[in-house]
């Protein structure tokens, strides 16, 4: 038995190590931090009230972010990896019902973070902000470019498919998703956007080919 289990009263609650403690305290000013800018709007948020929601001390604050920006890029270093589409593959699937499945995740993810509401406000004065969701961009679009690609060596696209093109014009999808859903106030029609993206990407007997080999 050790010093500290010789010591530990019996029941009592484990002794957490101070790593453990500051771990757990940084992530709950980032989940405040998330919540009030969303729920507040970036500007209406200052270092005290998050670390008054996350119940710390605001000198707490401090101690890992030098301001609330810091703090926010801290939250899109975590959620962005998160929010990126996963690489389409096209093989042993129906198009259509397969690509409205990865637009709905990619949607609810989206609305789950909700962190994508509070950049607007933020965009246009803040480049190192901006060149972040920029790199973000590109790396959507590698993964989308990367399952087209596999896709066209297949010969299941369109032989003239133009993959940069296609590939930021699903991109812009992507990214008007929560836009739709603002506008018309329900969830956009996923079925119909995958419908039109394979329209772009597959001849409809390729659509017909591809659903075949998912039966066979």
């Amino acid at each position: 038995m050790t010093e500290m289990d010789e010591t530990q009263l019996i029941g009592s609650l484990p002794i957490i190590p101070k790593q453990a403690r500051a771990h757990e305290k940084r992530d709950a000013l980032l989940k405040s931090g998330r919540t009030l800018f969303i729920e507040k709007g970036y500007d209406q948020t200052n270092a005290k009230e998050i670390a008054q929601h996350a119940g710390v001390a605001t000198g707490t604050f401090y101690r890992y972010f030098s301001d609330k920006r810091q703090l926010l890029m801290s939250i899109l270093e975590d959620k962005l990896e998160s929010l990126l589409p996963p690489e389409p593959l096209w093989s042993n699937v129906n198009p259509e019902e397969y690509l409205s499945s990865l637009l709905e995740d990619h949607f609810n993810r989206l609305k789950e973070k909700g962190i994508h509401r509070v950049l607007p406000e933020l965009l246009h004065r803040d480049p190192e902000l901006a060149k972040v969701l920029v790199n973000a961009k590109r790396n959507i679009v590698a993964r989308i470019h990367q399952g087209l690609e596999k896709a066209k060596e297949q010969g299941f696209t369109w032989e003239d498919l133009n993959l940069e093109t296609v590939s930021w014009t699903v991109m812009s999808i992507l990214e008007k998703l929560p836009e739709m859903y603002t506008e018309i106030g329900t969830q956009p029609n996923f079925g119909e956007l995958a419908k039109i993206i394979c329209r772009l990407v597959f001849p409809p007997e390729k659509i017909d080919v591809i659903s075949n080999l998912k039966n066979n």
